[in-house]
């Protein structure tokens, strides 16, 4: 059965009096049962410290990790019934692959037929039956990563920990072990956190997503609601590629001004003429002959199903996706529309969302 995990109140700080420096604050996050967490966030922003943390590979300042309700802070990590999937894969290169997979059973005196029959059963479920003979320099990447994570599923722990698996694997594969994870996870149905720094990953991936940055999560949801309802600009312009466009414009009359237009989008009603950010979506911008904003297309980038044009504005440049067929070319005027309903807006200031 599938374990809770609470982190409550987590503080983190390396060094001590004046020259201590700070790297997780004030965390809390409940886990569900069975609930896929993504910490997704740049590269220093504490998300591998808080797995470190949770896994028993480091302690917090302050605060408490509790696994199916039980404060684990001070506990071994051999004590806390969990599995870690490495970056890196941290297999043992002079063992087979049902070694590798079964050395963790093996050290809990498991038997040998039981042992043997959670191998098999493991490499099943990841296609690997026909390389169990094999030592790990005999794999390739995404081979490795399998017997990794068939490693970790052997043991049935009670929570799962991934640190960016995925990072050392070229882009095709990538892919397929993402999908790979996602099927695993729903049929084990195991508590499970994952640390990446790539958006794509979290969204698609995770039941939901802590967003962090300098120790701090920023927001927390599922990927819906990071996505269509980002907290701050921070969040609006990590997640999603290519980026949410930002423009500052004064909020006035029902209408939002900006260099060169003024926009009927009804921002939220705030002080006269304060000045706001409105966040668009590249898919949400519309290419519209007669629109009030204009400007001169700059770039255009096919990709396939989608192209993606980028427009000088005297507002500034913006980005936006279309489809396949367009027939805009760099040096062309063209209008841009938005509706009100995909306008996302943001105090200039403070950059938190306007209700």
């Amino acid at each position: 059965m599938a374990s809770s995990l609470e982190i409550a109140g987590i503080n983190k700080r390396f060094g001590k009096g004046d020259k201590s420096v700070e790297v997780l604050h004030k965390v809390d996050i409940h886990v569900a049962p069975g609930e896929f967490l993504i910490l997704v966030g740049p590269s220093g922003c504490g998300k591998s410290t808080l797995l470190n943390i949770i896994a028993g590979l480091d302690d917090p300042t302050e605060g408490e990790v509790r696994i199916a309700g039980k404060n684990v802070v001070g506990m071994p990590p051999r004590d806390r019934d969990i599995a870690m999937v490495f970056q890196s894969y941290a297999l043992y290169p002079t063992m087979s692959v049902a070694d590798n997979i079964g050395f963790a059973l093996e050290m809990r005196k498991m038997p040998k037929a039981e042992r043997q029959k959670r191998i098999d059963e493991v490499a099943a479920m990841l296609q690997i039956s026909h390389l169990l003979d094999r030592r790990p320099s005999q794999l390739s990447g995404g081979q490795r990563q399998r017997v990794a994570m068939g490693r970790a599923l052997a043991r049935q722990p009670q929570l799962f920990l991934f640190d960016e698996p995925l990072s050392n694997l070229d882009a095709k594969l990538r892919v397929e072990m993402r999908a790979e994870i996602k099927r695993l996870h729903q049929a084990s149905g195991i508590t499970s956190v994952y640390v990446t720094h790539d958006q794509v990953e979290a969204m698609t991936l995770g039941s939901r997503i802590a967003v962090m940055k300098g120790g701090v999560v920023q927001q927390l949801g599922t990927p819906g609601d990071i996505y269509n309802r980002p907290a701050n600009t921070y969040v609006a312009t990590f997640i999603g590629s290519p980026t949410m466009n930002l423009l500052r414009g004064a909020a006035s009359g029902g209408q939002f001004g900006i260099q060169g237009a003024a926009l009927d989008l009804s921002p939220p009603a705030t002080s006269s003429a304060a000045q706001v950010l409105l966040g668009v979506r590249p898919e949400h911008l519309v290419l519209q002959d007669s629109a009030p904003w204009r400007g001169t297309v700059s770039v255009v980038e096919p990709t396939g199903p989608d192209t993606y044009v980028v427009v000088d504005t005297a507002a500034g440049a913006v980005t936006l996706r279309t489809d396949a067929q367009t027939r805009v070319r760099p040096g062309d005027t063209v209008g841009l529309a938005v509706e009100p309903a995909n306008a996302h807006w943001f105090d200039a200031r403070s950059e938190h969302r306007l209700a």
